[in-house]
């Protein structure tokens, strides 16, 4: 079963959110603010905002293949990368930037799905070893092919910058960008893991015999979050150009796909919410570390994962519910009411001796 979904999370934790019109009011407002903030934020803040918004569509696409499906992926890097790459490539041939998103989404996506058809099959370690493979692989891949990706010095694109007659500054443009595609794919893939296509991707994550003797396709569902994870994928590479506007063979180092792993466990494996706090700690969490002490970031940020895994083993995200259950507990119990002696009732017989 998963984890937790959006709404499950919050209604499970606070019956108050259950009524709808308390929840299309809460979305209204979520709007309303993401819309004034950037207008507000200091260029840092947006940038900082921004890279979040990036990544927490990275961890989303590795939700989709991990968290819902059960599959084991440690490859999503290089798809972040792949679609970065595709993006830059097509700024610098002068395509129509319509043309040069829906390349990025499409083409990690094909490959992802050829990835798919041939690993699916394998079973659960196989497949791992599989998408280990993929940035272990597109890192000197990305060297050789200099022609297209620039080599070890990498590719920078600028085409993000405010259209005339837009009264903003690059930050907020970019920010803006960030949280229309990615609010955009949020939606889209909350309304896919909600459906019956959800419903078949809990099915084999929790036992794939049983998926079969249902009529459900535990291949056929695999190759499909493979393929999806890899389109999401897409679109987080094609955001971080809209962001950092240059990548290089690092951007798809091995390192970083485990950053990304060790992110969705910390968020909440299966949860849209656990996706975006993931992508709050993978930019925010190394910023904090390296104020601490740069030499001992690795070791902190290990140590702030095994503290979230076993104070809150289901991620930040079941934090409202593990408060609550606290909460519960420290109630005093209600006492039980004093019994009430009633006499019984008389019989016939004993009315008639007291006469």
């Amino acid at each position: 079963m998963n984890d937790f979904t959006t709404e499950q999370s919050v209604s499970t934790a606070l019956p108050f959110f259950q009524q709808r019109w308390v929840r299309i009011g809460v979305v209204v407002a979520v709007i309303v603010v993401l819309a004034v903030l950037p207008l507000l934020l200091d260029e840092t803040s947006n940038n900082t905002l921004a890279r979040i918004g990036v990544f927490a569509v990275a961890v989303l696409g590795l939700n989709v293949v991990m968290g819902y499906t059960g599959q084991v992926s440690l490859g999503q890097i290089f798809f972040l990368g792949f679609g970065a790459y595709v993006t830059a490539y097509g700024v610098s041939q002068g395509w129509n930037i319509v043309l040069v998103f829906l390349a990025a989404c499409i083409l990690p996506a094909l490959v992802g799905l050829v990835v798919a058809l041939a690993a699916a099959r394998l079973g659960g370690l196989a497949i791992a070893m599989v998408t280990i493979a993929l940035p272990l692989v597109g890192v000197p891949l990305a060297k050789r092919l200099s022609e297209f990706t620039g080599g070890s010095q990498g590719i920078s694109a600028r085409f993000s910058s405010v259209p005339d007659g837009i009264p903003l500054y690059t930050d907020q443009w970019q920010l803006y960008l960030v949280l229309l595609i990615g609010g955009i794919t949020f939606v889209l893939t909350r309304n896919l893991v909600r459906g019956k296509y959800g419903r078949a991707f809990a099915i084999v994550r929790a036992n794939e015999a049983v998926a079969g003797s249902m009529g459900v396709s535990p291949y056929r569902y695999k190759v499909l979050a493979f393929t999806i994870a890899s389109l999401i994928g897409g679109v987080s590479g094609f955001l971080y150009m809209v962001v950092i506007q240059y990548t290089s063979p690092e951007t798809l180092h091995f390192g970083h796909s485990i950053t990304l792993l060790a992110s969705m466990v910390i968020g909440g494996a299966g949860s849209i919410i656990g996706s975006i706090l993931g992508g709050a700690y993978y930019v925010l969490v190394p910023q904090l570390t390296n104020i601490i002490d740069p030499g001992l970031t690795s070791l902190l940020q290990g140590a702030i994962l095994l503290i979230v895994l076993f104070v809150l083993p289901r991620g930040l995200v079941s934090l409202p519910r593990v408060v609550r259950r606290l909460l519960r507990r420290s109630e005093p119990e209600p006492s039980a009411p004093m019994p009430v002696y009633t006499a019984p009732e008389e019989t016939p017989k004993e009315k008639r001796q007291k006469r």
